[in-house]
C-alpha cells in the first residue's frame, strides 16, 4: 500500500493531509495514493492514515472519486469542505503536510481551518515512496512507453520536405493518442537541422529541409503516468559528421545502458556515457544528466547525473539519453525508459535505434 509507504519514510506523524488548489495547483500525490483514473479534482483533499484513505471532493468528482473504491465524502461549499477537514483531523496530532505542493495561501488556509495542530514537512517521505513503482504503477508506465513506441513509425510516415516543426509536434501527439494516450506527457519537442541542438527547443516554423537532423522528444501519457522518449533521424542521406555523432550517442547510450542494475550508483552510469562522448572530438558537447526518474511526473526524480549520488533500486524507472549537441550544425539525443531490476534492467521503450535516413 503506497499509504503505508510512505508513513514508513516518516514515523512521528499519525495523519497526512494532501491539499488540491485550483488550476495547475493539483498534488500529483493526490493521484499516486487514490489510483484516480478520471476527474480533475481542483479543490479536492485526502485524509490518510498508515491504513485508510479519504476523498474529500465536491460533487462534480463524485463519481470520479468513487470509481477508486475509496471512501469518499463530498461537499457543495467552501465551508463544508473546510467542517469536513476541521472533523476528520480534530484528534490527530502531528499532520503531515507536502510543503512542495502546497502554496503559501493554501498554508494560510489550513492554519484556519485546523489550527493549534503540529505541521510536519513529508514531502520527502513522499518523494522516497514515489521513486519505486508498484506493479500497477509499472503497468500504466509500460503501456505509456508501448504507446511511444508504437506511434514512432505512424509519425515519421508524415515527414515531408516543407513541412514545419509545429506540424510535426502536432502528428506525434495525434498519432499518440491515436494509439491509446490520453495526451502528451509533456509539450512534444521537434527539432530540424541546426534547431537540434538546442536541447529544450520549443517547435515552431522552421521547414523541413533535405538532410536535416530531426530530433523528436515526445512521450505518452495514461493513465495520469508518463512515458520520455527522443529519436534522431536524418531527413535525406546523412553525411560523415552526422553518422559519427549518432553513432557516438548510440555507443554512449549502450554502454550505459548495460551496466543499469540494482545497487549501482546512477552518477558511475552517468560517467560511463559522459567518458565515451569526452573520448572523441565531442568533448564537452554532452550538456545535461543521462537520466532522470520517470513516473507521474515526466521528471519524476534525479537519477544519472555527475555531480549527484542516487543508488538505483529494483522497480525505479529511469531515462538514459546522452546526448551531443554542436552548435550551428545540429544535435543528437537517443532516450528510453528503463525499469531497474535486481539483476539488470528492463528497456520498456523500443522504437528503432539503428540510424534511419528517409
Amino acid at each position: 500500500m503506497k499509504e503505508r509507504r510512505i508513513f514508513d519514510y516518516v514515523r512521528d506523524v499519525d495523519s497526512i493531509l494532501i491539499m488540491n488548489g485550483g488550476e495547475n495547483q493539483t498534488d500529483k500525490t493526490f493521484f499516486y495514493l487514490t489510483g484516480a483514473k478520471s476527474g480533475i479534482f481542483e479543490g479536492s483533499a485526502l485524509y490518510v492514515k498508515p491504513d485508510k484513505i479519504k476523498i474529500i471532493t465536491s460533487q462534480l468528482e463524485e463519481e470520479a472519486a468513487k470509481e477508486t473504491g475509496l471512501d469518499v465524502i463530498t461537499f457543495k461549499t467552501a465551508q463544508e469542505k473546510n467542517d469536513i477537514i476541521k472533523n476528520l483531523f480534530e484528534k490527530c496530532i502531528n499532520i503531515g503536510l507536502n510543503y512542495s505542493a502546497v502554496t503559501l495561501d493554501m498554508y494560510k488556509d489550513i492554519l484556519k481551518i485546523i489550527p493549534d495542530k503540529e505541521f510536519m514537512d513529508v514531502s520527502q517521505s513522499i518523494l522516497e515512496s514515489r521513486k519505486i513503482k508498484e506493479n500497477d504503477e509499472l503497468k500504466n508506465i509500460k503501456e505509456a512507453a508501448k504507446i511511444a513506441s508504437d506511434s514512432f513509425e505512424d509519425f515519421t510516415k508524415t515527414l515531408h520536405e516543407g513541412m514545419t516543426e509545429s506540424e510535426l509536434a502536432a502528428n506525434v501527439v495525434y498519432s499518440m493518442m491515436k494509439n491509446g494516450a490520453s495526451g502528451e506527457s509533456f509539450s512534444t519537442i521537434v527539432a530540424f537541422g541546426k534547431n537540434s541542438a538546442i536541447p529544450h527547443y520549443s517547435p515552431g516554423k522552421a521547414k523541413l529541409k533535405k538532410n536535416d537532423f530531426v530530433l523528436i522528444d515526445y512521450g505518452a501519457l495514461y493513465n495520469r503516468y508518463c512515458s520520455d522518449t527522443t529519436r534522431t533521424i536524418v531527413f535525406g542521406k546523412a553525411n560523415d559528421e552526422q553518422k559519427e555523432i549518432y553513432e557516438t550517442v548510440k555507443k554512449a547510450q549502450h554502454d550505459s545502458m548495460i551496466a543499469i542494475t540494482e545497487g549501482i550508483n546512477g552518477k558511475n552510469i552517468d560517467k560511463i556515457a559522459r567518458d565515451i562522448i569526452d573520448s572523441t572530438k565531442y568533448r564537452g558537447r554532452f550538456i545535461h544528466s543521462l537520466g532522470h526518474g520517470v513516473g507521474l511526473d515526466v521528471h519524476d526524480h534525479p537519477a544519472l547525473s555527475p555531480n549527484y549520488d542516487f543508488i538505483l533500486k529494483n522497480n525505479m524507472v529511469v531515462t538514459d539519453e546522452p546526448g551531443i549537441y554542436v552548435t550551428g550544425f545540429g544535435g543528437v539525443r537517443i532516450e528510453d525508459d528503463v525499469i531497474v531490476k535486481k539483476d539488470g534492467y528492463e528497456e520498456i521503450t523500443s522504437a528503432p535505434k539503428d540510424l534511419i535516413e528517409l
